[in-house]
């Protein structure tokens, strides 16, 4: 995920759940509407940096908390990393893994 669009949107988004504050809520708390926070956070619109600080505001969080992103990865990135990191694991740890796996699918 390398559009810095789509990864500030995706830190918008994960820290308004994580404070489980509805794209309503913050958008009354912002001045705006949803379809414009549902673009921004789908990484299909920029905002301006008054914006983004209202944004922050409302969160309860610092400016540079928004682009705080290096962990958000698409899955292709997750993918690629769990595989390079599998490679590098005992037996034990393969087979622990693999019987995670396995009870998180059961979950479905």
């Amino acid at each position: 995920m390398s559009d810095i669009k789509a990864q500030l949107g995706a830190r918008i988004k994960e820290l308004r759940k994580s404070k489980n504050i509805t794209q309503e809520e913050l958008v009354e708390l912002i001045g705006s509407d949803t379809n414009n926070l549902s673009r921004i956070e789908n990484g299909k619109k920029f905002m301006s940096a008054e914006k983004l600080s209202k944004i922050a505001d409302a969160l309860n969080v610092d400016i540079k908390e928004l682009f705080d992103f290096g962990h958000i990865l698409s899955d292709d990135e997750l993918k690629t990393e769990i595989i390079s990191d599998i490679n590098t694991l005992s037996t034990k740890q393969l087979k622990y893994i693999y019987k995670s796996i396995k009870n998180i699918k059961e979950l479905d």
